[in-house]
C-alpha cells in the first residue's frame, strides 16, 4: 500500500468510524461554508469559522426587533435585558450548570475575563505573623495567564511558575493537617487544553487544588481558588463543571462559534464571588453611590457588579443564535469532539509516518501522547518539518508555501512561551540571544543560527473536512518531502490501534497493510538537482560582458500593472510617482494582491506632459486622474488615514469618478487614494552610507528593488527540473517570471544571485546603497497578464533558497554630499556594483 492509497478516505474510517454528524454532511459545508471552497482552514484553535446561517438568522433578529440600553424599563431595554439574561442561562446549560451555581460575566474576551479575576482577587502580601498569597501558574499556560504575574509583583505575591510534571509527580501528596486559622487565599491557574500542544490535563486537578492535595497547595497553607483557562477546550470539546467545579472559568466565544467577535465571558462560581473586590466602579455596577462623598454600595447581582457600563448587547443576542447553530448543525459539543478528534489523529499517523526517500523523518511533531484518546488529546496538532538531513524547515517558510497553496496554518509560539521552549528546547538564555539577533513575539524570523524559534500548528473545528487532512497531507509530500515518499511501517504499526479508547468507541480500529516493506509514492515532484554551475556570465551566450540596465518599470498604483519607460525621472521617493496611489477596499484597507488578483489588469500610465495618471483596463474607458494638484484642488479632496507595511501614512482621495470605476471593474466598494504631498513617510532602518534620511512613497520597505536576469533564468531552469504536474508542465518564459518579481530595475550581465553580494552600485551615474535583500511570498503566483495564480516560481525558489525565502535587493539612492544628484534613469546604462568587504 502506497502513500495515496493511505491518504484516503476509505483508510480514514477504518481508523475512526466517528465523522460527520450524519449523511448531509457534505451537504451542510456547501450551505453554510460555501465562502471556504477553494480554501482549507486550518486554524480553528485561533478561531473557528461560522455559519452562514447564523448571521442570516442573527440578521434577521435585530432587523424585526428594536433593542434598547438593558440599563432602562422602556419595552425596548427590558426585551434587550430579558434577552440577556435568556443567554446567560443558555451558556450555564451549555457547561451543565445553574445560576443557582454559577453566574455569568460577560466581557471583551478571555483576556480580559482573566484580567478582571486578576484585579479583583484580594491578594494578600506576607506579613511578619503571616504569609503571603501565591500566583501559580502551569507553565503550559497563555501569555494572557501568565501576565497576571504583572500585577501579582507589585502587591507581595509570590509568583510559581509549576510544570505539569510536577503536579502530576506529586499528586499523591496529602495536605498537612486541615488549617482552619490560615485563611490566605492563593490562586492556581491552569489551561483545560494547551493552545500549543493540544494536551488535556486532567480536570480533576481542580478538585485536587482545592483540597489541597496536590502540589503546589499542599505545601502551602492557606485557602486555594482554581483559575480553570477553558478557552481552548471549549471549542471543540464539552465541558462538565459538575465534574470540575472550578472557581473562575475565562472563554472567548468566538473559538466555540466563530461569532461573535470581541465577546467573552467569566463564569464564576457563585460561592466563591464573594471574595472578588473591586475598585472602579461604572455604570450599572453600583446599588448606590454619593459623588460628594466616598460612599458606594456595589450591585447586589454578581454579573451586575462587574459588568462595568454597558455591556455589549448586541453581540450577546448574536450569542443566541450562535448556541442554536451549534446544536442544530452538530448535535452538541460530544459530537464535535469525536468528528475533530478523528481528523486530528489521522493527520498525526500520517504525518508522523512520513519519511523523506532516504528514510530521514519528515516531521518533528511535539505531544506528549500520541493521540490516543479525544479524553487527553483536542484537536491540534503542533509540529517542524525537516528536511533530508534532518535540518529544521523554518515556519515561514512553510507558511508561505501554505499560502500558496490556500492552506490557513497558523505559525509561531502561539502565545504560549512556557510550551514552546519546553518542546523546542530553547533555554532562558537563548531566548535573550534571539532577542538580540532581532527576534520578538509575532514575527516572521523562524531560525536563529539554524535553531527553530517556532513551530507551525494546525486545528481542526466542527466543520472540517477529511479533504482538509488530505489536502494538507498532499501539500507536505508535494513540497517538502524529497522523493520518493516513504511511510515508516514500524511506526504505523503502533499508531494502528488505540491504546485507551474513550468510553463508547471501539479500541480496535486499524490500518490493514502487510508487512516488510516501505510504501512508495509515485513520483509527485521530482527532487532538484541543479546548482548554480553552468548558469554564469562565462557559460551562456545570454548575458552581456558589461553589468547593463535592461529594463525600468515603475508601478503607479500600488499592486496595479507596471508601467514600462526607457528613460525615467529620479524623484525624492524613488522613481518619480511610483507607488504614489494605492486602491482600498470600502473599509479603508489597502488592496494587494494578495487579496485581490484582479488589481494586476489595471494598467496605470503616467503622462507627463499632459499632467495626467491614466486607468486602463479591458472592457473599461479609460478615465485620468491629475498627477499634481494645486493648491484650491488640494482643498476639495478628503484627506485621510491608511496604514502600508504597518506605517501610518497620510493620504487624499481621488474623487468619485475614479472610485466609480474601480468599484466597477473590480466588484466591490473601492476608493483610489493617493499620498498626501505635505506627508513624509521615512524609511524605518536608515541604510548604511545614506547622506540624508530616506523617505519612501506608498513601497513596502525601499525606494527601488532591483532584480537580476541570470537569477531568473536560474529559477526557470529549476521549475524545468521539477516537472510540477499541478501546472500543466507548463514553463513560464522570461518576462513572464520577471513580471512576477515586480521589480524597478532589471539587470544583466551578472552571475545568478551575485546581486546578493553587493553593498553599493552606481547606473549611469547614479549611486544606490543596497538596504538589503526582498522576502518572498505566494504573491509572485500571480500571473501578470491574466491574474491566474500559479505555485511557481515560489516553489521552486522555496526548494532552492535556504532560510527565508528572497528575491532581488533594495536599493536606496546615495545622495552626493557637494553636487546636485542626477535627475533621470536611462535603460542600457552600465552598472558598476561594489561587493560587501570580506
Amino acid at each position: 500500500m502506497d502513500f495515496q492509497k493511505l491518504c484516503t478516505f476509505e483508510t480514514f474510517k477504518h481508523v475512526w468510524k466517528h465523522y460527520s454528524y450524519g449523511d448531509n454532511f457534505a451537504d451542510m459545508i456547501e450551505q453554510e461554508f460555501k465562502r471556504t471552497k477553494g480554501i482549507t482552514y486550518l486554524d480553528h484553535a485561533a478561531t473557528t469559522l461560522y455559519p452562514e446561517s447564523l448571521i442570516r438568522d442573527y440578521s434577521q433578529d435585530i432587523s424585526r426587533n428594536v433593542y434598547g440600553n438593558p440599563h432602562s424599563h422602556s419595552p425596548s431595554s427590558r426585551l434587550t435585558h430579558d434577552t440577556i439574561e435568556r443567554v446567560r442561562y443558555r451558556v450555564l446549560q451549555h457547561f451543565n450548570v445553574t445560576p443557582e451555581e454559577y453566574s455569568v460575566i460577560f466581557t471583551s474576551g478571555c483576556t480580559a475575563a482573566l484580567k478582571l479575576v486578576a484585579e479583583s482577587f484580594p491578594w494578600r502580601p506576607q506579613t511578619e505573623g503571616e504569609a503571603g498569597s501565591h500566583f501559580c501558574y502551569l507553565t503550559d499556560s497563555h501569555t494572557s495567564v501568565v501576565g497576571i504575574r504583572g500585577l501579582t509583583s507589585g502587591r507581595g505575591v509570590v509568583a510559581m511558575p509549576v510544570s505539569p510534571q510536577e503536579v502530576e509527580n506529586r499528586a499523591k501528596a496529602a495536605a498537612q493537617g486541615e488549617d482552619v486559622v490560615c485563611q490566605t487565599p492563593h490562586l492556581f491557574c491552569y489551561p483545560a487544553q494547551s493552545n500549543f500542544s493540544g494536551r488535556k490535563y486532567p480536570l480533576s486537578h481542580v478538585k485536587g487544588i482545592q483540597s489541597r492535595r496536590l502540589y503546589p497547595a499542599c505545601d502551602h497553607q492557606g485557602r486555594w481558588f482554581v483559575l480553570l483557562d477553558a478557552a481552548s477546550l471549549v471549542s471543540c470539546s464539552p465541558l462538565n463543571l459538575q465534574d470540575c467545579p472550578a472557581d473562575f472559568i475565562p472563554i472567548s466565544f468566538y473559538k466555540m462559534f466563530g461569532f461573535p467577535t470581541g465577546l467573552g465571558a467569566l463564569l464564576v462560581h457563585n460561592n466563591t464571588a464573594g471574595i472578588l473586590k473591586k475598585t472602579y466602579f461604572g455604570g450599572g455596577t453600583a446599588a448606590a453611590y454619593l459623588s460628594g462623598d466616598d460612599y458606594f454600595v456595589p450591585a447586589l447581582n454578581i454579573s451586575d457588579r462587574f459588568e462595568d457600563g454597558t455591556v455589549s448587547f448586541l453581540d450577546i443576542i448574536a450569542l443566541n443564535h450562535s448556541l442554536n447553530a451549534l446544536h442544530r448543525i452538530t448535535g452538541g459539543m460530544h459530537n464535535i469532539q469525536q468528528h475533530t478528534f478523528g481528523l486530528a489523529r489521522y493527520t498525526y499517523m500520517l504525518l508522523s509516518s512520513l519519511c523523506h526517500g532516504n528514510g530521514r523523518p519528515v516531521a518533528l511533531i511535539y505531544t506528549e501522547g500520541q493521540f490516543e484518546s479525544p479524553s487527553t488529546q483536542g484537536a491540534i496538532l503542533n509540529f517542524n518539518l525537516m528536511d533530508s538531513h534532518g535540518q529544521i524547515i523554518g515556519y515561514s517558510q512553510v507558511d508561505r508555501m501554505a499560502s500558496l497553496y490556500n492552506i490557513h496554518v497558523r505559525t509561531g509560539c502561539f502565545c504560549n512561551t512556557g510550551a514552546c521552549h519546553f518542546f523546542l528546547g530553547i533555554t532562558n538564555q537563548q531566548t535573550r540571544k534571539n532577542l538580540q539577533a532581532g527576534h520578538v513575539c509575532g514575527d516572521r524570523i523562524d531560525l536563529v543560527d539554524g535553531q527553530p524559534t517556532g513551530s507551525v500548528r494546525v486545528s481542526f473545528g466542527y466543520m472540517s473536512t477529511f479533504e482538509d487532512c488530505q489536502k494538507f497531507l498532499n501539500f507536505v509530500a508535494e513540497c517538502f518531502i524529497e522523493k520518493p515518499v516513504t511511510v515508516d511501517q514500524d511506526r504505523l504499526e503502533k499508531l494502528k490501534t488505540f491504546t485507551a479508547a474513550p468510553q463508547g468507541l471501539c479500541a480496535h480500529h486499524q490500518i490493514k497493510i502487510s508487512n516488510g516493506e516501505k510504501y512508495q509514492m509515485d513520483e509527485w515532484v521530482k527532487p532538484i538537482e541543479v546548482s548554480l554551475r553552468g548558469f554564469g556570465r562565462k557559460n551562456s551566450n545570454s548575458y552581456r560582458e558589461a553589468h547593463t540596465l535592461t529594463n525600468i518599470y515603475i508601478y503607479p498604483i500600488k499592486s496595479c500593472g507596471a508601467y514600462e519607460v526607457h528613460d525615467w525621472p529620479v524623484g525624492p521617493l524613488g522613481l518619480l510617482y511610483d507607488r504614489g496611489w494605492m486602491v482600498v477596499n470600502g473599509n479603508g484597507v489597502c488592496l494587494s494582491q494578495k487579496r485581490e488578483q484582479r488589481l494586476c489588469l489595471i494598467h496605470p500610465q503616467v503622462q507627463l506632459p499632459s499632467n495626467k495618471l491614466l486607468l486602463q483596463a479591458s472592457g473599461m474607458d479609460t478615465i485620468s486622474v491629475p498627477l499634481e494638484k494645486n493648491t484650491q484642488m488640494r482643498t476639495s479632496y478628503q484627506v485621510c488615514q491608511s496604514k502600508v507595511c504597518g506605517d501610518r501614512v497620510e493620504t487624499v482621495d481621488c474623487g468619485d469618478e475614479a472610485a466609480s470605476w474601480l468599484s466597477d471593474f473590480l466588484g466591490q466598494p473601492c476608493r483610489l487614494i493617493r499620498l498626501s504631498p505635505d506627508f513624509t513617510r521615512e524609511m524605518k532602518k536608515r541604510p548604511s552610507g545614506a547622506a540624508t534620511t530616506t523617505s519612501l512613497s506608498l513601497v513596502n520597505e525601499a525606494q527601488y528593488l532591483m532584480i537580476n536576469r541570470a537569477s531568473v533564468e536560474l529559477i526557470q531552469k529549476l521549475m524545468s527540473s521539477r516537472e510540477d504536474d499541478s501546472e500543466g508542465d507548463q514553463i513560464l518564459d522570461t518576462q513572464n517570471v520577471i513580471s512576477r518579481f515586480r521589480a524597478n530595475l532589471v539587470i544583466a550581465g551578472v552571475e545568478p544571485f551575485e546581486e546578493d553580494n553587493w553593498s553599493h552600485l552606481i547606473i549611469g551615474n547614479t549611486q544606490f546603497v543596497v538596504t538589503g535583500q526582498c522576502g518572498r511570498c505566494h504573491m509572485v503566483g500571480v500571473d501578470q497578464e491574466t491574474g491566474t495564480r500559479t505555485k511557481e516560481p515560489l516553489m521552486s525558489l522555496s526548494a532552492f533558497r535556504t532560510g527565508k525565502v528572497t528575491f532581488g535587493v533594495y536599493l536606496t539612492r546615495q545622495l552626493p554630499e557637494s553636487t546636485t544628484p542626477p535627475s533621470v534613469l536611462s535603460a542600457g546604462s552600465l552598472i558598476q556594483p561594489q561587493q560587501h568587504s570580506s
